[in-house]
């Protein structure tokens, strides 16, 4: 059933007054001493100041107490942020409580894909307020891509909600960092190796080259080398299905391979899944796959990345950066991991994809907001280039400079202070920049929008080990070199985020929910056992009604297809 959320309503779900009823109820009571904390002004100023609730779903850590953007932010705007910042692995538990007691912070940043404080009535519809022409930089975000951000399902009005928060580029698209899909090595692996051609990569030379490696070094710092982490946490379990597409040449489409004829089916239950997992299973019983792997939360994996003993891993680059981080930190650059492709035979690899905007993931004003305007501001403020250098660069003259041609550089200690977590917490705000609206690209004076995506700045940035290793593979300039060259995505792209109707949602979590009972067993079983094992998983896919969930993908394909 569809819930109206169109203010000045009733909202039926939680039988609370919307934000403008309440107002229009206030109106009508006698006079009274004004409620600042319910001042819903626009204007942002220390004179009159304001503190805006966030709540943020991240794997970034909470600023410090003395931090200076916190600082900037209250003396130049007079705002004061509060912060809950929800861990993946703690997501679930706490949408759930969250939406049953129907009170919110003002902005809520969530990267649920099932949207479920979208359609569960947490967030305001944004279209009215940004059609006013008072949030001009979040009007301009949104113009060209509004169709692609804005909801589009059954639960509540159609609209915009959320503004995402990746993926929205301003003019020319550089970059050094790889943020997508692959199977990830550590760079002392491949330095002992001689620096072998990375180029016709399989699966069975990829993990000879781990377990030549972990023979010879059986310990890692006076702990057990791993040899190869499966990421299977919940939310997370992706890192352990989604392999078999990319091996066989599909770009990230999440549990389905779409064909030339644009049409999706399920690969779970195809050959290019059972053979991926066969080689798990060998590699298992070789002793390179972590045992652990399947009891593992997200931030125990991280946590294991970190330390520096994981060898090999297949994730998504963005999915681990602060345990990059925190082995930079600690100068241990050998440690970090480098992207590889491995495919079967005859398959062109197709692991880096031309960026996807992040629709309905990111920061949208919560429906009990008392002051939506502000928090409406504060986002349209944060997206204005004054900040976005201030939020992503730092503060110019501290931490970096601008050359007599405007070009934007920093000094090594500058550098060495941006990898730095402890240096990160008192003058970054990680964790509001990962959900914020963002000027991807390039500004208007031609600087890109990071650091990491300043070429020049880029590779000053690198170590004096990752220079030397980048020089060892053809003197290559970013990690993106090591990749293929991105296609043109598909006009549909991707399919893991279409809206889904609830039965397919369902089927798809039953779909997750039967891939995560069967293949741990699959992968730590005996080799003797693995074909009744498999038959077993491909049997109880089959009980499950997939046409369902492929149907729906289909048809988000086919209306893609024909509207965006």
């Amino acid at each position: 059933m569809k819930r109206n959320l169109r203010l000045g309503g009733l909202r039926r779900a939680g039988r609370q007054l919307t934000v403008a009823a309440l107002a229009m109820a206030l109106i009508a009571l006698p006079a009274c001493s004004p409620d600042k904390s319910a001042d819903d002004s626009e204007t942002l100023s220390p004179s009159n100041p304001t503190t805006i609730s966030v709540w943020i779903t991240s794997a970034q850590q909470a600023p410090a107490a003395d931090n200076k953007i916190t600082k900037l932010l209250k003396d130049k705007l007079g705002v004061t942020l509060t912060y809950e910042i929800v861990t993946p692995d703690n997501e679930d538990q706490k949408i759930g409580v969250m939406l049953a007691g129907g009170q919110y912070p003002d902005l809520i940043g969530t990267g649920d894909l099932k949207q479920r404080f979208l359609e569960g009535g947490a967030l305001q519809r944004l279209d009215d307020m940004l059609k006013t022409g008072h949030y001009p930089n979040l009007a301009a975000h949104v113009k060209d891509d509004i169709k692609k951000m804005s909801y589009a399902g059954d639960e509540v009005d159609k609209g915009l909600y959320i503004f995402p928060n990746y993926n929205r580029f301003y003019g020319d698209v550089t970059g050094g960092t790889y943020y997508g899909p692959a199977f990830w090595i550590q760079k002392r692996v491949l330095a002992d190796a001689g620096y072998p051609d990375l180029s016709n990569m399989t699966l069975d030379r990829y993990f000879q080259l781990i377990s030549d490696y972990k023979a010879k070094h059986p310990q890692t710092n006076g702990a057990p080398t791993v040899g190869f982490e499966i990421l299977a946490s919940k939310g997370r379990e992706w890192g352990m299905t989604n392999p078999p597409a990319l091996l066989a040449g599909s770009p990230n489409n999440g549990g389905v391979i779409v064909d030339s004829n644009n049409h999706a089916s399920i690969y779970a239950d195809k050959d290019v899944a059972k053979n991926f997992y066969k080689v798990l299973n060998q590699q298992y019983n070789a002793g390179l796959v972590d045992p652990e792997s399947f009891t593992l939360t997200y931030d125990q994996y991280t946590a294991k990345l970190a330390s520096g003993t994981v060898l090999g891993m297949h994730d998504q680059g963005w999915d681990f950066g602060t345990a990059t981080q925190s082995l930079q930190s600690a100068g241990k650059d050998e440690n970090t991991y480098v992207p590889v492709m491995p495919v079967y035979d005859g398959v062109t690899p197709w692991y880096a994809d031309r960026a996807v905007m992040n629709i309905n993931q990111g920061f949208g004003v919560s429906a009990s907001s008392k002051q939506p305007k502000k928090a409406l501001k504060f986002l349209d403020t944060m997206l204005s280039e004054e900040w976005q250098k201030t939020l992503s660069w730092g503060i110019a003259g501290e931490d970096y400079q601008v050359g007599a041609d405007g070009v934007f550089s920093r000094t090594d200690e500058q550098r060495k202070n941006y990898k730095d977590i402890t240096w990160r917490s008192h003058n970054r705000l990680d964790a509001l920049l990962d959900m914020l609206p963002k000027h991807q690209g390039k500004f208007s004076d031609g600087n890109a929008y990071s650091p990491d995506d300043q070429p020049a700045e880029f590779y000053a940035t690198l170590s004096d080990y990752d220079k030397n290793f980048m020089a060892k593979y053809g003197n290559k300039k970013t990690w993106l070199d090591f990749m293929n060259k991105a296609p043109e995505n598909p006009k549909y792209y991707p399919a893991w985020n279409i809206k889904l109707s609830d039965d397919a949602n369902q089927v798809n979590q039953q779909l997750t929910d039967t891939s995560v009972q069967n293949l741990p067993k699959i992968i730590a079983g005996k080799p003797a056992d693995f074909d009744a094992k498999w038959q077993a998983y491909v049997d109880a896919i089959h009980k499950v009604d997939v046409k369902v969930y492929e149907d729906a993908v289909n048809a988000g394909i086919k209306n893609r297809l024909a509207n965006w």
